[in-house]
């Protein structure tokens, strides 16, 4: 792994360096870890990786208040798997990032002190059981929009998590999608509650795929890079595309007065976001901010006993292994068996 050089013109090395790295993702193949790569790009990466597991380990809280008041065991066991899921995504990412020289402990200061972000999404409350059903159609639908052209990202162990992720996140845009169907299908109460949580989360899971290109510093770059496809605006428009329909099949409506087919563009236009309010919950200003991040802080806190637990049992494990060692024979290499034992 390589860096941009701080001074002075790039050296021939490093230019044919640069060359390989320029002509690999061009011809789309990927880059992997032991890889050659610009600085720039590697901390684009770790940028964006750290943001996403961040999403998905403080993404397990809004939901999971939930899980001891689901309505049915089978909602209570669906709902407890999507977490799971959600638990599991965090450390796909963690390990993506730490492929990138990026340590999990580190990465989860920064986190915990602010100096990395999360999805803007998360800082939203869930008022009503709805929520569950309207997070898991447009929050997740949203992030499979935007992570199924992951898959093809130019970095490799990046691109392989994303496949196993997407997988499970269409699984949890089908479970959101089905409980808002059962809700609008119900009693007026519970069709008015699903109407409640869609107006709610409408526009904020539109504000997920970021600023417009115009105002997205790293979308242009990364798109030249290979590890996105699509520009912000592109995958918006694409999701609003996708959703429509699905609204209307549920019997419920998207709270935008502005929201008509254009058969120019063959899209659907909409109308206006509020980026005030994006920038403003960025900013730490959302109803759920502080909440999410003191919350976070306080399970890495309470789980500090855990992980120390699991060192010890490592270094045990580790220090066994050594004591049994054939005096001689270089540590993790098993014993050849004997002509003996081969007869």
């Amino acid at each position: 792994m390589g860096a941009d050089a701080a001074e002075g013109p790039p050296s021939g090395a490093e230019q044919a360096l640069q060359a390989a790295f320029d002509a690999a993702v061009a011809a789309d193949e990927r880059i992997e870890p032991r890889d050659w790569m610009p600085e720039a790009y590697r901390a684009s990466l770790v940028r964006q990786i750290a943001q996403h597991a961040h999403s998905e380990i403080i993404g397990m809280q809004p939901e999971a208040n939930w899980i001891t008041r689901a309505p049915s065991l089978r909602r209570k066991a669906i709902l407890m798997a999507k977490v799971q899921d959600e638990a599991g995504h965090g450390l796909y990412l963690y390990g993506a990032a730490e492929t990138l020289g990026a340590g999990r402990d580190e990465l989860l200061d920064k986190l915990h002190t602010g100096r990395q972000k999360y999805s803007s999404i998360f800082n939203y409350p869930t008022l009503t059981w709805a929520d569950v059903g309207a997070i898991g159609w447009l929050v997740d639908g949203a992030a499979i929009t935007n992570q199924v052209p992951l898959c093809r990202c130019s970095y490799g162990p990046y691109a392989r998590a994303m496949v196993r992720i997407c997988k499970e996140e269409s699984f949890h845009q089908r479970q959101g999608y089905e409980l808002l169907l059962a809700l609008s299908r119900g009693t007026e109460a519970q069709r008015a509650m699903a109407q409640d949580a869609v107006n709610r989360w409408w526009w904020p899971s539109l504000m997920m795929f970021g600023p417009p290109d115009d105002e997205s510093p790293h979308s242009a770059r990364s798109m030249a890079w290979k590890i996105k496809r699509h520009s912000n605006d592109e995958l918006r428009q694409r999701f609003v595309d996708i959703c429509v329909p699905q609204a209307e099949a549920l019997g419920l409506t998207l709270p935008d007065p502005d929201l008509r087919w254009n058969e120019e563009r063959g899209h659907w236009d909409f109308g206006a976001i509020d980026w005030q309010e994006f920038r403003d919950v960025l900013k730490g200003n959302g109803p759920c901010n502080e909440q999410r991040l003191s919350q976070r802080r306080r399970a890495h806190e309470n789980g500090a006993w855990v992980r120390e637990a699991a060192a010890a049992h490592a270094a045990k494990q580790a220090a066994r292994r050594a004591a049994a060692q054939p005096p001689g024979q270089p540590s993790g290499q098993a014993a050849r068996p004997t002509e003996t034992a081969r007869s």
